[in-house]
C-alpha cells in the first residue's frame, strides 16, 4: 500500500477515536443480562428518507446442537429505524428461524445480515446455519445437531416490505471447497461503477479458523462473481486464528490522503485461537479472544484492486472492550455530512454483547487526517 508512517498512525488515530469503548451508548440491548445473549452481526445504512436502519441478530445463550430450531442460538433477525445518528432506535421488522426457512431446510442458527440499498428498493443479505449434511467423506466431523451456514437474499420496495417470501440463495455453503465449507455474516459496498461488492466470512469443515472471501455483482446484473477466497492473510500474533473482516469504509480525501482516492479502511475480527486459552500466570498477561468473544483490528485496501489489502495492526487489536471479555467485534459504519457513526458489539461487566454504537464529528475526522 506504501502508506507512510504518519498515514498509518493517523489512521489508527481516526480508527481508536471512533471505535470509542468507553464513550459508546447502547443501542440495542440482548434479551438478558448474561453470558452468551448479544445482539449485533449487521450493518448500518442510511434510508432514503434520511433515517437510519440498523440491522442484526439476537443471539440467546444456547447450543444450537440440541436439535433442528429448538437452540436459543440465533433465533431473531431484527431491523431498527432511527430517525438519526443520536436517536432512539425502534424495532420495525423481525424474522424468525422458522420464517427463514426454505428449500426444504430448516434453520437451525439466523447468522449475520446485512441491508443495501438497490435500484429496486432494498435487498437484506442473510446468513444461517441450514439444517444440512457435511459431504460423506468429511461427515465424522459434523457435530450431531449441527447443520451448515451459506448466505441468502430478499428484496422489496420499502424495508417494510421485506419478506423471506422472495428468499433465494446466493453464496451456497462450500462450493465444493471443505476448507471454506461455511460462508457466513455477509457484509456490503457500492464502487463508483454501481457495482456491488459482497464480502463474508469462511470457515472450514473442523471450525479451525475463519477467513474472509469477495464476490463482486456489476451493475444490472444478478450474479456473484469470485474475488478472493482469502481477502485478508490471518497474522502471526494475536490475529493467528482469524481474519474476519465486518466493514470498508473509504477513507475521506483530506489532509494527508488528498487525492487518494483509491484507498479503504477494513475493520476485521480476530483471535489467537478459537478456544479461549489458559494464560501461564507468570506470562504478559493480553487480550487474547476466542470464539464469539473476538476482538478486533484494522487493514487497509486499495479500490482498484482488491485483492490489495493488508493489515496496520499486527502486533496487538486495536478494539477492545474495557469490561467482561474483551470482546468488541463486528463493526460497522456510516459516513454522514456532518460525520461517522459506527456500531458493534461489546462485551459488558455482565457478560452480555448489546449493540453499541459512537458518533464521530467530521471537525475531528480532518482534524486527526490533516
Amino acid at each position: 500500500m506504501n502508506l507512510t508512517p504518519d498515514q498509518k498512525t493517523k489512521l489508527t488515530t481516526l480508527a481508536s477515536e471512533l471505535i470509542n469503548q468507553t464513550e459508546a451508548r447502547i443501542l440495542v440491548e440482548p434479551q438478558a443480562p448474561g453470558t452468551g445473549y448479544w445482539f449485533g452481526g449487521g450493518n448500518v445504512i442510511r434510508d432514503r428518507d434520511g433515517s437510519i436502519l440498523i440491522c442484526g441478530r439476537y443471539r440467546n445463550y444456547g447450543d444450537s446442537r440440541t436439535g433442528v430450531g429448538a437452540g436459543e442460538r440465533g433465533l431473531e433477525l431484527a431491523i431498527f429505524r432511527a430517525p438519526d445518528v443520536h436517536g432512539e432506535f425502534e424495532k420495525i421488522v423481525s424474522f424468525t428461524k422458522a420464517d427463514l426457512a426454505h428449500s426444504g431446510m430448516d434453520v437451525v442458527s439466523i447468522e449475520g445480515v446485512a441491508l443495501h440499498l438497490c435500484e429496486e428498493g432494498i435487498e437484506l443479505f442473510i446468513s444461517t446455519e441450514k439444517d444440512a449434511k457435511y459431504p460423506e467423506r468429511i461427515s465424522d466431523f459434523q457435530k450431531p445437531g449441527a447443520g451448515v451456514w451459506s448466505i441468502d437474499r430478499i428484496h422489496a420496495a420499502k424495508v417494510e416490505d421485506l419478506s423471506p417470501a422472495n428468499i433465494e440463495e446466493i453464496i451456497p455453503f462450500g462450493s465444493g471447497d471443505i476448507g471454506r465449507l461455511h460462508c457466513k455474516d455477509p457484509w456490503v459496498f457500492d464502487l463508483p461503477n454501481g457495482d456491488l461488492v459482497l464480502g463474508y466470512c469462511t470457515h472450514p469443515f473442523t471450525w479451525s479458523s475463519s477467513g474472509t472471501a469477495l464476490m463482486i455483482r456489476t451493475a444490472g446484473s444478478s450474479t456473484y462473481e469470485k474475488i478472493t477466497d482469502d481477502l485478508l492473510r490471518r497474522g502471526p500474533v494475536w490475529d493467528i486464528a482469524a481474519a474476519r473482516v465486518t466493514e470498508r469504509l473509504a477513507i475521506p480525501q483530506v489532509g494527508a490522503f488528498v487525492g487518494n482516492s483509491d484507498l479503504s479502511l477494513y475493520f476485521y475480527d480476530s483471535c489467537e485461537s478459537l478456544r479461549q486459552l489458559d494464560e501461564n500466570p507468570k506470562a504478559s498477561s493480553r487480550p487474547r479472544g476466542w470464539s464469539c468473544e473476538e476482538i478486533g483490528g484494522i487493514a487497509v485496501g486499495n479500490d482498484n484492486d482488491l485483492n490489495q489489502i493488508e493489515s496496520l495492526s499486527t502486533e496487538s487489536a486495536l478494539f477492545v472492550s474495557p469490561t467482561g471479555t474483551g470482546c468488541s467485534r463486528y463493526i460497522a459504519t456510516l459516513v454522514t455530512e456532518e460525520g461517522i457513526f459506527a456500531n458493534w458489539q461489546q462485551s459488558q461487566e455482565n457478560l452480555s454483547q448489546p449493540l453499541v454504537g459512537h458518533f464521530l464529528p467530521m471537525d475531528r475526522v480532518i482534524e486527526i487526517l490533516s
